[in-house]
């Protein structure tokens, strides 16, 4: 499950402590750097239990992404849309995939020169049980409550829509979700 640290002290409170000696007190390089190290934990966590499915967690992300279309199969450029990731990394992605035989490219129909990426029936069988793990490990966040989880994704739904990855929520707030 990764490395703890284990020290006898929170490394980011110190290093605001040092930071707010030198520059000023900046809630915003706690905040910063504490998403950064939750980041880290979170996706040791997630890819040590995908480790047995021989996934990572991008991996696992784009065959649930191939499970939610209505065919089994995306068009590459979607693929990273919809993941928000490179081209580059969802062409990697698919090749790791298709390796393992979870995922199988075949040309689109639609688009002459384009390729999609299609489930495949073990793909499919992968993604129903690394999701039962996952869920059961509720996703590493197993220390916080449904409301707490609700407060975090609404919380970091304003950095989003600040850079641009879809418009504000309309007047009246964030809409409830759950």
């Amino acid at each position: 499950m990764g490395n703890p640290l284990n020290l006898p002290f929170d490394p980011i409170e110190r290093a605001h402590e040092n930071w707010t000696r030198r520059w000023g007190s900046s809630s915003a390089m706690v905040a910063v750097t504490s998403i950064m190290r939750a980041q880290q934990i979170l996706i040791g966590r997630l890819d040590a239990a995908l480790k047995p499915y021989a996934l990572t967690f991008a991996r696992y992300e784009a065959l649930v992404l191939l499970t939610f279309s209505a065919t089994g199969a995306l068009p590459l450029g979607k693929i990273g849309e919809r993941l928000m990731v490179h081209p580059t990394s969802v062409t990697n992605t698919i090749d790791r995939l298709e390796r393992q035989g979870l995922v199988r490219r075949k040309p689109n129909p639609s688009d002459g020169r384009g390729t999609l990426a299609e489930i495949t029936d073990p793909g499919r069988e992968v993604v129903e049980h690394a999701t039962r793990d996952l869920t059961a490990m509720e996703f590493g966040l197993d220390g916080y409550t449904d409301e707490e989880l609700w407060d975090i994704h609404r919380r970091l739904t304003t950095l989003r829509v600040g850079f641009g990855d879809f418009p504000a929520p309309a007047p009246g707030g964030t809409p409830d979700l759950h």
